[in-house]
């Protein structure tokens, strides 16, 4: 396994926001968390990155002790966070707000490859390479987000609703530039996402977080097809 989260408690405060979260992402897989609001998949994403301090349990990372591995050290393991509302660089341009992201050992390395293979799955950041990011649509906004995080060539790229406040058709374009991102480089994905028929569809697997808790999880087709999936989260 490449992300071992076992009986992970996290939080701001007294009350853990997560309760016991335990999760395991091998390489090269695709895998969900969906949940309502509120229910810690943000902070799940925060306690790995380390933003957030861990209470109890284990993050393994390739075998390592993640909670021993200080804030600032472990993009350069691997690890890649797409923060929720897209944080880009707004007085940067675009070109700036991707080189940001290579200052990991493995980003500066691969650069020139890199930025090539960030421009053909996302073109119009060539096209605007020297425009502000601030200035950008809300879509292309969080293509820089994304092409920000690949560019320091990741293991683990973990991705916070990127669909947020993105019209249907913008939000159906990133999911699938992310498929042609996976099956192009065998990219390990974490996504929390409240799309969630559109975060299972692409799943390996998926799991289910409410209350700071795992209430299901399974392959896609097990969770697609859970009576209590397709009344919550599917409208069905």
């Amino acid at each position: 396994m490449l992300l071992e989260i076992d009986r992970l408690e996290a939080g701001y405060s007294a009350v853990p926001v997560l309760k016991g979260v335990s999760i395991e992402v091998g390489e090269g897989m695709f895998v969900s968390v969906v949940g309502p609001n509120g229910a810690g998949k943000s902070t799940l994403f925060k306690t790995i990155s380390g933003s957030v301090a861990a209470r109890a349990g284990s993050i393994r990372f390739d075998g390592r002790d993640l909670l021993a591995v200080p804030i600032d050290r472990r993009p350069h393991l691997g690890i890649a966070h797409v923060p929720e509302g897209r944080q880009v660089f707004a007085s940067m341009s675009v070109f700036e707000n991707l080189e940001m992201g290579a200052y990991t050992e493995a980003g500066r390395r691969d650069w020139a490859r890199n930025l090539e293979r960030i421009h053909a799955w996302f073109p119009v950041l060539k096209q605007r390479g020297r425009q502000l990011a601030g200035t950008l649509s809300g879509g292309e906004q969080q293509m820089v987000a994304i092409g920000r995080g690949l560019a320091s060539s990741p293991r683990l790229l973990m991705l916070d609703e990127p669909s947020m406040g993105l019209a249907p058709a913008v939000a159906d374009f990133i999911f699938e530039r992310l498929m042609d991102i996976r099956r192009e480089t065998n990219l390990t994905i974490l996504l929390v996402e409240q799309r969630v028929a559109e975060a299972l569809q692409y799943a390996d697997r998926g799991y289910v977080l409410e209350t700071g808790r795992v209430v299901l999880e399974g392959t896609h087709q097990t969770l697609q097809a859970d009576d209590r999936v397709r009344r919550a989260y599917l409208g069905m």
